[in-house]
């Protein structure tokens, strides 16, 4: 005979097959990620950890979701109690990794723009910076991060074309060089674009952190009421009495 509640049951499954749609679609995501970076010919050596953490979230989740389908299908008390323990888990992880963020959060964009200070001038930074820094230039269309003035020689990634020129994004600048050269840059610089960029995966990061956590803790809900029920398949789950002590006395006839 089931010792679950069959609607508890169904409930659960919903909630366990929204957890693996959840685990597909960061495996996916993942696969798309580092199929689509290979193919433009980006260099991956600096998103393999955010790589790695896509592919384990959605292997874990996966497999989290069919030992709670296991458990709640066969009425297994293991595996529930495992599933509830993984919640626990998990739940305790996304709240360190979304509360520290969420305190933080005003402050970032002070903290960012304090870190990016120490790469000007960009001349006399690593290779790494100099590279991402033209990238940034050439695909945002912008020149330094908080002036052109952060370049002493001013790259060739920051000059406009005539057709900017005649919509008005560009300044007439002197070059930092012997000849002096005058030359037509993007008068927009790259620091807002880049902030905006870090807002919005930030904002992802604590949605999802946060999300994942009121998940993990009606997973937690959920997996408790399953045990507590195959414990004590006779014993109400939730007793809650409204009637006063002595209408209860009355209403409870005494057995003969």
């Amino acid at each position: 005979m089931a010792q679950i509640n069959i609607c508890l049951k169904h409930i659960f499954t919903v909630f366990n097959i929204f957890f693996m749609v959840v685990g597909g679609v960061a495996i996916a995501l993942a696969l798309w990620y580092q199929f689509f970076m290979d193919i433009r010919g980006y260099n991956l050596e600096g998103r393999s950890t955010q790589l790695f953490i896509l592919y384990m979230v959605g292997c874990i989740a996966m497999m989290i979701a069919l030992l709670g389908a296991y458990g709640a299908h066969k009425e297994s008390k293991v595996a529930l109690i495992m599933f509830l323990v993984f919640m626990v888990i998990g739940c305790l992880v996304m709240l360190i990794i979304g509360i520290p963020a969420a305190i933080i959060h005003p402050q970032l964009k002070g903290i960012v723009e304090q870190t990016f200070r120490r790469f000007v001038p960009l001349d006399k930074s690593s290779e790494d910076v100099r590279n991402m820094a033209e990238v940034i230039q050439e695909k945002f269309h912008c020149c330094g991060l908080f002036s052109y003035k952060d370049w002493e020689n001013i790259p060739d990634s920051c000059v406009c074309s005539q057709e900017e020129e005649k919509e008005g994004k560009c300044q007439t600048v002197e070059n930092n060089t012997f000849m002096l050269q005058r030359m037509s840059v993007y008068t927009k610089t790259c620091f807002p674009t880049i902030m905006d960029h870090i807002q919005f995966h930030y904002n992802i990061m604590l949605v999802v952190s946060f999300t994942l956590a009121v998940l993990a803790l009606l997973g937690m809900i959920l997996s408790s009421i399953m045990i507590h029920q195959l414990y004590y398949p006779n014993r109400p789950t939730i007793v809650v009495s409204m009637m006063p002590p002595k209408y209860e006395e009355l209403h409870n006839t005494p057995a003969y």
